[in-house]
């Protein structure tokens, strides 16, 4: 993966501004306490997130990025070759800018696939699952379903749960038959990151039809109790 991180192409200016000006606003005290929270390989800047998003708004108006291909590059750039956490949160950023919402479909997915199982913690990871994949999934449900229905049996856990999280937040949206796929798939895995966002996904769609959230629960016993107190926390 080396020509991801720049090796085989010159990286774009967006990347070395965004580094030079994360470097600008570190905080030495801040930073390590942000790495203990997170529990990160990679370490921190020290950037809080409302200083971060000033930041981009800048960058990714004074460096516009024109095709497709030089955006997805960009991107691979920030991640691949972060050595601050920041770094990979500013490439989500970039993934979900108002300029290349037009780049959002289906031919993004193997991008985020990509990310979910590089980045495989959850402040990662969930934020691509929710805003990223599951507007593809409900704009085309044909492509990215049948997709997300091998990720729920994956060997990656990271994977297998963004399987089960991508419609939060879709409400009548939701396609109940590839929810219940996902979850049924993932109700005898011991892993508490699996277990958790069962619930969750659950939780949140029972603010939509509270009924078959109540239904769903009582159909399945083997669904665990972190999964069950959490699918009925509202209830």
């Amino acid at each position: 993966m080396d020509e991801n991180r720049g090796g085989a192409q010159e990286s774009h200016p967006l990347t070395g501004a965004v580094r030079a000006r994360l470097a600008a606003l570190a905080d030495p005290v801040r930073a390590p306490q942000m790495r203990r929270y997170m529990k990160s390989d990679l370490p921190f800047r020290g950037v809080p997130k409302p200083a971060r998003q000033q930041l981009t708004r800048e960058i990714f108006d004074e460096y516009v990025l024109t095709d497709v291909d030089s955006w997805e590059r960009t991107v691979r750039e920030l991640w691949h070759g972060a050595s601050f956490r920041e770094e990979r949160y500013i490439a989500i950023d970039l993934t979900g800018h108002r300029r290349y919402l037009r780049w959002q479909t289906a031919e993004r997915i193997p991008l985020y696939e990509e990310l979910v199982r590089t980045g495989a913690w959850w402040d990662l990871v969930d934020e691509i699952a929710i805003r990223r994949i599951g507007p593809i999934l409900r704009a085309e449900p044909a492509a990215v379903g049948p997709v997300l229905r091998r990720w729920a049996t994956d060997p990656d856990r990271w994977i297998r749960r963004t399987s089960v999280i991508c419609q939060i937040g879709a409400k009548g949206h939701t396609d109940r038959t590839l929810l219940t796929g996902c979850v049924e798939a993932n109700v005898d895995d011991t892993d508490s990151f699996i277990r958790k966002v069962i619930g969750w996904a659950l939780r949140d769609h029972a603010k939509t039809d509270p009924d078959w959230v109540r239904s769903f629960v009582a159909d399945h016993p083997g669904l665990s109790g972190l999964s069950r107190r959490e699918a009925l926390k509202h209830l």
